[in-house]
């Protein structure tokens, strides 16, 4: 079950490959997780000492849940991944040119997961082009269901 996704991403990225990964959280992070109070648009994905940790992403705390500890909406959060899949991933940030970005937050057996995109950045010309075709896609899905009626 999705709970916010980063359009934006696709819109400023090629996603070339996706990864899962695991969040390290606080429970009033969780439980604000589960409300829907999160925001990735801006947040990225950094690697310093061999570990993933993300950046910016908000979380805004619910006011009963957060009262007792002093609750940091821009926290820095550790990403879990088996090594292999963290060395692979920083070779390629690290040599090829691509860069992390967080594509969305999701549910699995009960537990937050953050999916991961190895990305390669879009010149202007290509937003235009992916903007154009998505247009495009959109008018015939009209036509058709006009035609159908």
């Amino acid at each position: 079950m999705s709970i916010v996704d980063n359009k934006k991403a696709f819109f400023d990225y090629f996603i070339e490959d996706r990864y899962e990964a695991g969040l390290v959280l606080e429970g009033w992070e969780v439980k604000a997780i589960r409300e829907g109070r999160v925001q990735i648009k801006e947040a990225y994905v950094v690697v310093r000492g061999g570990e993933l940790f993300l950046f910016g992403a908000h979380i805004s705390p619910l006011g009963t849940t957060s009262a007792w500890s002093n609750a940091e909406v821009l926290r820095t959060r550790k990403l879990l991944l088996h090594k292999a899949e963290i060395d692979k991933l920083v070779g390629k940030v690290e040599r090829a040119g691509y860069t992390l970005v967080p594509l969305n937050l999701h549910f699995k057996a009960g537990r937050v997961k953050c999916e991961i995109g190895l990305a390669k950045g879009k010149k202007q010309h290509d937003k235009r082009a992916t903007e154009k075709d998505r247009d495009a896609k959109r008018e015939v899905e009209k036509a058709l269901k006009t035609h159908k009626r």
